[in-house]
């Protein structure tokens, strides 16, 4: 992994913590460049104190403090190669000058500052050479050059004490910039990272919830009916045993019937759990903001919209009056709406077993353009039949609604004004939008 930011500040005092300075090495070698400096304009300050006639003391002194500005070359870039540039005429601060050029041109100074004070120090070093190379040639007898050589070599030396360490300068402050742009590039990517392991975490809880979610809602529908049937047809079958032994039969065979086929269902989806076989029709991206919305489970062998009169007519055996109506041109659905759609009359018709024994049901289906509709609607119970007494987990309106919303379809449920109680639903076709209407505005069938 690449050093990031919150790395190097944990490192703790071996890399920041000493004024500008952010390492211990930086700050040796600002230290050993400071001190070698002030000793070498110390010397020159000698010879200068010679030529202008100035105690040697005060040239030494001098010298030794204008080379240690090298010192805070990496704060003030710019006082240090003012002090070069003052020096210059002194012959003092070789070093100085090179180092200062360098550090001026790698620092984030302006571009137009350091063209200036490179160009100051390009004349400086120019005229001082000039003079010096002058003189020199005007002492000597023997030699004479032709009137190019001084200009020429003058500027030769002002050229390569000036060039070279501002080209290297810029060359080490560009990658600088590179490395810091790269490390800060390595700190966005570590946490897009964090974030998108977060998202993931998200995901894998999301799904977890949801796988639980819906095996206890398919357990609901397929164990809740099937046993509301059986205990029905056997409290029927201990009212009429005695009186009726061949209807007594005949219950008998259909709580067996029904038991087997909830024992059928019942080991197809634990053998599906077991081979990891995928139950739903898999939807290949989930987005985060359908975190928390229950999918809608679509088998490929589960039950088909067409069985409902078969739901019905198991019903009607275990004793109830229901009435089923179609309405519309009957056609093949998404396997997803039509298992909505039969879930809701199965649960719907196992709520009129549970609490409302001996009333009367009506069952509407009605097929329309761009959606198909249901309704559940009992009469108030027959005080006269006796209540099967079977349990309740208040969990089955709560499935209905999460498989119909998980389609974008509308879901309402409620009393009536005649004492019963009514369940509606209305289920978009795939690729057709859903009924907009609110809660509380879902349209007859």
């Amino acid at each position: 992994m690449t050093a990031t930011g919150a790395d190097r500040e944990a490192a703790g005092p071996t890399t920041r913590g000493y004024w500008w300075w952010e390492r211990r090495r930086s700050v040796a070698l600002d230290v050993g460049l400071a001190l070698f400096s002030a000793l070498e304009c110390a010397l020159e300050g000698v010879e200068f104190a010679g030529d202008t006639g100035l105690p040697v003391a005060l040239g030494v002194v001098f010298g030794f403090f204008a080379g240690a500005v090298l010192l805070v070359r990496r704060r003030w870039p710019i006082a240090v190669v003012l002090v070069s540039v003052a020096t210059t005429p002194a012959e003092m601060g070789f070093l100085m000058g090179l180092v200062g050029l360098y550090t001026l041109a790698a620092s984030d100074v302006p571009r137009r500052i350091t063209v200036v004070l490179m160009s100051m120090s390009l004349v400086g070093t120019f005229i001082v050479t000039y003079v010096r190379l002058r003189q020199g040639v005007s002492a000597s007898a023997d030699f004479g050059p032709g009137d190019w050589y001084v200009p020429m070599l003058s500027l030769f030396m002002a050229v390569g004490l000036t060039a070279p360490p501002v080209l290297f300068g810029l060359y080490i402050g560009a990658r600088r910039r590179l490395m810091e742009s790269l490390r800060e590039r390595a700190d966005s990517l570590e946490r897009e990272l964090s974030l998108l392991a977060d998202r993931a975490e998200e995901r894998a809880e999301w799904a977890r919830t949801e796988e639980r979610t819906r095996i206890a809602r398919e357990m609901h529908d397929v164990v809740a009916h099937r046993v509301s049937l059986m205990v029905v047809h056997a409290a029927a079958l201990q009212a009429v045993a005695p009186k009726d032994p061949a209807k007594a039969v005949r219950n008998a065979a259909l709580v067996g019937d029904m038991g087997r086929q909830a024992l059928t269902e019942l080991r197809e989806m634990l053998g599906v759990l077991r081979t990891g076989e995928p139950m739903v029709a898999r939807v290949t991206k989930v987005p985060l903001a359908s975190v928390g919305r229950v999918a809608v489970v679509a088998t490929e062998d589960g039950p088909r919209l067409h069985e409902v009169e078969t739901l019905v007519g198991e019903s009607r055996a275990a004793g109830m009056t229901v009435e089923l109506s179609v309405e519309g041109e009957t056609r093949p659905y998404p396997p997803e709406v039509e298992q909505t759609a039969y879930r809701v009359v199965q649960e719907a018709l196992t709520n009129v077993h549970k609490h409302a024994a001996g009333a009367k049901t009506w069952v509407r289906l009605a097929h329309r353009g761009a959606e198909v509709a249901m309704q559940v609607e009992n009469g108030p119970s027959d005080s006269a039949m006796a209540d099967a007494g079977l349990p309740s987990g208040g969990n089955g309106l709560v499935g209905m609604r999460e498989r119909v919303l998980g389609l974008g379809g509308v879901f309402v449920s409620g009393p009536t004004d005649a004492g019963g109680f009514r369940v509606s639903a209305v289920l978009p076709h795939a690729g057709a939008p859903a009924a907009d209407s609110g809660p509380s505005g879902v349209r007859g069938v």
